[in-house]
């Protein structure tokens, strides 16, 4: 019986996989960046593949998406946030610009969330 409680939720995700609206890869993307400290936020521009920095943090944008057709639309970023002077990434993942809260970098200074994507 264990077997059906993990079979259930694969179904339903494959589900709703099979209707995931068609999206086009951008040139890059915008983030924004709240200083907690200061209460100073920025816009910064960060081309696919590129990295900008952010006080001691170092963020890469691997890659940003948009619904095909509506460059407006809700952007999600590919990002590497990484602090210099210590190993490892603080953040390796999607995120989502409606919902920032949903994969969020946990840092002790830093506030870091994606505005859409940039097409040209």
């Amino acid at each position: 019986m264990s077997v059906f409680k993990y079979l259930i939720p694969f179904t339903f995700l494959t589900a709703v996989g099979a209707e995931a609206q068609q999206v086009t890869a951008a040139s890059g993307g915008v983030l924004r960046v709240l200083d907690k400290t200061s209460g100073q936020t920025s816009d910064l521009e960060v081309t696919t593949g590129g990295m900008v920095r952010v006080g001691n943090l170092e963020v890469v944008m691997n890659e940003c998406r948009y619904p095909a057709g509506n460059p407006s639309g809700n952007a999600y970023a590919a990002l590497e946030i990484s602090e210099r002077g210590r190993q490892g990434r603080l953040f390796s993942g999607w995120m989502i610009a409606s919902a920032p809260a949903l994969s969020a970098l946990e840092h002790a200074r830093y506030d870091v969330w994606v505005i859409r994507c940039t097409t040209s």
